[in-house]
């Protein structure tokens, strides 16, 4: 029977899951060396849905002592978005930095042994390098991408009554691995006048730095991201303008984008 590749990923979250990195991976803190590594591996505790790096104990420039266990919901969520990494779905020690007097959970040892004696690194807990390149928002998975491509669609945004884009042959789409395609826009294409710069900033670790805009009619909500200085994988949507489906009307070539995950 075939396979829909796509839901293996998904088919599998129940399981504690690990990929070899093949690069050299750097954690610091507060520009203080915590671990240099080419022998990480990418681990996904059981429910996760992006991994952590873990580090082979010898390759850890700090000490790390026992600490007490994180307090977590009972029951837990069946899918763990990034964050908490506290709440471990696998058995294991969590670690703490020896000379910190709060004994903060900043890593995690778990029990399996096909881990190696690796340690599960808090990613927010430290700056990271991939060779010389900065990490951000979680550590990549291989089996995720984004492709950019240049469109010849229509693509139309209302809010209500109000129309706030129309972009004819000049889209650019953006796929990514498990999320729904995004349609990118130029501001020439974009009723700009009426919206504000909002306050909301949000972090992928494929396509960088998002700011939003808020618009000013049906009550002021976010509505659209842009990435002003992207990654280098999503430099072709550098200061384009981006339309959440799940809170306008978007439509593409006439056909109403249904709305998929929240967020860019």
């Amino acid at each position: 029977m075939a396979i829909d590749m796509l839901r293996t990923t998904f088919d599998l979250l129940p399981e504690l899951r690990y990929g070899a990195v093949e690069k050299r991976i750097r954690a610091s803190r507060d520009g203080r060396p915590v671990a240099d590594t080419t022998g990480a591996l990418l681990v996904w505790e059981p429910r996760r849905i992006v991994p952590e790096y873990a580090v082979p104990e010898a390759d850890l420039l700090v000490d790390l002592v026992p600490t007490a266990a994180a307090d977590r919901p009972d029951p837990l969520p069946p899918v763990l978005a990034p964050g908490h990494f506290g709440w471990h779905t696998t058995p294991g020690t969590p670690l703490a930095l020896e000379d910190d007097p709060e004994a903060r959970e900043v890593a995690f040892r778990p029990d399996d042994p096909v881990l190696g004696e690796r340690v599960v690194l808090d990613f927010a807990a430290f700056d990271w390098t991939e060779e010389e390149e900065p990490v951000m928002g979680h550590p990549h998975d291989p089996g995720q991408r984004i492709d950019c491509l240049r469109s010849s669609r229509h693509v139309v945004v209302r809010l209500g009554g109000t129309v706030l884009a129309d972009s004819r042959r000049r889209p650019v789409a953006l796929f990514e691995t498990h999320l729904p395609p995004r349609w990118y826009l130029p501001r020439e294409d974009v009723r700009t006048d009426l919206m504000s710069e909002s306050t909301t900033h949000t972090v992928c670790a494929y396509k960088g730095r998002a700011s939003y805009l808020s618009v000013d009619v049906e009550g002021g909500q976010d509505v659209a991201w842009t990435y002003p200085d992207p990654l280098h994988d999503a430099e072709p949507v550098r200061d384009l303008v981006c339309f959440w489906s799940e809170r306008c009307e978007v439509v593409v070539d006439g056909k109403r984008v249904e709305g998929g995950m929240p967020g860019e």
